[in-house]
């Protein structure tokens, strides 16, 4: 504050000094008309040099010009020179009219001259307010708009500022939104609260506590208050000044309220779709377990109460069989995709040949894949790769199933493996309607299930090989057959096997 007067002081001292050198130089130039008649024009000098004065300096020198132009042109051009006496009385009057003149058009010109200075200041801070909406209004988040406010209270007040916002339940938080480590303690929080509840200025340069360093400003809103600004050190506020960092801090305001609201609506939006998600979830998940559950129990009822013949019996054990194979599925996918979602999944690569991987796929699937050709293709060269044998069983198997379950019976399933550009490819192939192009970019999202799907699944088994493949840090896809059907594509990153790779370390000695 001290440096500020400091250069305030030294401003106006310039402006005097200015003021009183410009008459004493207008008086220098004129002085050889002293001894003529032509005193008269030297008033007229004198005159319009207190206009030029007027329009570029403060009131104060200008007052001082007027008075010292008055005073010189009697005492050195008005007979008797050297003296402030007057004997004409055309020439008394004459002193009174410059006297006047002189000090009303400087007050004059200087009041015009502040007038155009205050409308000049005025549409400047009106097109500030009018480019900090329109940065406010192209903010995305209240993070986004706590930035720009900050950046620009620094930028024409010269400020720093943090923001200290309600949680939404108009509880303050005690550090800033941004600035997290700006931590109030016991004393300024009570003052933040009270200005945030009372809706008043408080703390220092404020008439409420200002015992404490910061000031506080309510962040006023039309639905809620988001908060307070606290601002430290503080700076002091008058007329013009105050009127426009008000007007500044309320347009910052009613944009974090507007953040504000709709994140809070943002919240409410999840809250409720979770809420749906998880009914519809619990529904259908009741759904697929009571099938598998109901036939079980149905068909254990009939054999432990009913003497059936033989032929009824093993019928009714292969139904308890089939629904204890679908009901250990759901379960497994369960697990598996709260493995993925919890981060604990483990990756045990190993060496495995393909044909082993697609052989004991094709066996466990032996049921389903009754009623379709099975076409596997694997090169002769194809060498041992080092994958997680375990989890690449589950991905394959989820593929060849999702294919038994919406390609057409008779038609062709086809497994092949190739080694390209040291990934291994993989690729399953049905000759079945195939996926919209909404389909194609959904599949592999958690519960998605293609609209006039079959009934019975969860919509976990395409995600659940996504997250397997990319644990192994590689990639699936998918995309319709030119021909017919669809064709699923892994790529996985792998070791391929060689005599040094398969050496135990007992064949080194």
């Amino acid at each position: 504050m001290k440096p500020v007067l400091s250069r305030l002081r030294n401003t106006v001292f310039y402006s005097y000094l200015q003021s009183v050198s410009i008459v004493a130089l207008v008086l220098l130039l004129c002085y050889p008309l002293s001894d003529t008649q032509q005193y008269y024009l030297v008033s007229y000098i004198l005159l319009f040099a207190v206009l030029i004065m007027a329009v570029f300096l403060p009131i104060g020198p200008v007052f001082l010009a007027a008075a010292m132009s008055s005073l010189a042109w009697n005492y050195f051009f008005i007979p008797p020179h050297n003296t402030f006496h007057i004997e004409k009385t055309d020439d008394i009057l004459m002193f009174v009219l410059f006297f006047s003149i002189a000090i009303l058009n400087g007050i004059l010109t200087s009041r015009i001259r502040r007038q155009e200075q205050l409308a000049l200041e005025r549409e400047e801070r009106t097109s500030l307010l009018f480019k900090l909406t329109q940065q406010l209004s192209k903010a995305g988040s209240i993070d986004e708009v706590l930035k720009i406010a900050i950046a620009e209270i620094k930028l024409h007040f010269g400020v720093n500022v943090f923001f200290i916002l309600q949680d939404g339940n108009n509880i303050l938080y005690s550090t800033g939104r941004l600035q997290k480590e700006k931590m109030l303690n016991t004393a300024e929080y009570d003052v933040a609260e009270w200005c945030f509840r009372n809706n008043q200025e408080a703390g220092a340069l404020t008439p409420n506590f200002n015992h404490v360093d910061y000031s506080f400003f309510p962040l006023p809103g039309t639905k809620l208050m988001p908060g307070v600004l606290a601002v430290n050190p503080p700076f002091q506020m008058n007329g013009e000044k105050r009127t426009f960092w008000l007007t500044f801090v309320t347009q910052i305001s009613n944009a974090i309220e507007r953040e504000f609201l709709a994140e809070v609506a943002g919240k409410a939006r999840l809250l409720d779709e979770s809420g749906r998600l998880y009914k519809t979830l619990f529904n259908s998940i009741s759904h697929e377990f009571r099938i598998p559950v109901a036939t079980i129990m149905g068909a254990s009822d009939s054999l432990l109460n009913s003497k059936l013949p033989s032929d009824v019996q093993n019928v009714l054990s292969n139904e308890i069989f089939t629904a204890s194979v679908r009901l250990n599925r759901l379960i497994e996918n369960l697990l598996n995709m709260s493995r993925l979602e919890s981060g604990k999944l483990l990756v045990t690569p190993d060496w495995c040949d393909i044909n082993d991987l697609f052989n004991k796929v094709i066996d466990d699937l032996k049921d389903e894949l009754g009623m379709f050709k099975v076409k596997v293709s694997i090169p002769e060269y194809m060498p041992l790769v080092k994958i997680d044998f375990g989890l690449m069983e589950q991905v394959l198997y989820n593929l060849v199933f999702n294919s038994t379950q919406y390609a057409n019976p008779l038609t062709c399933i086809e497994l092949s493996s190739d080694i390209e550009n040291h990934e291994l490819l993989i690729r399953v192939k049905d000759e079945g309607p195939g996926f919209t192009d909404e389909a194609l970019q959904h599949l592999f999202t958690k519960f998605y299930r293609v609209k006039g799907s079959k009934a019975g699944g969860l919509g976990l088994g395409l995600s659940i090989v996504k997250g397997f493949v990319e644990a192994h840090a590689g990639n699936v896809t998918v995309e319709n057959n030119p021909l017919q059907g669809a064709v699923f594509s892994i790529r996985i990153p792998t070791e391929v096997a060689d005599i040094k790779n398969l050496m135990l370390p007992d064949d080194h000695e």
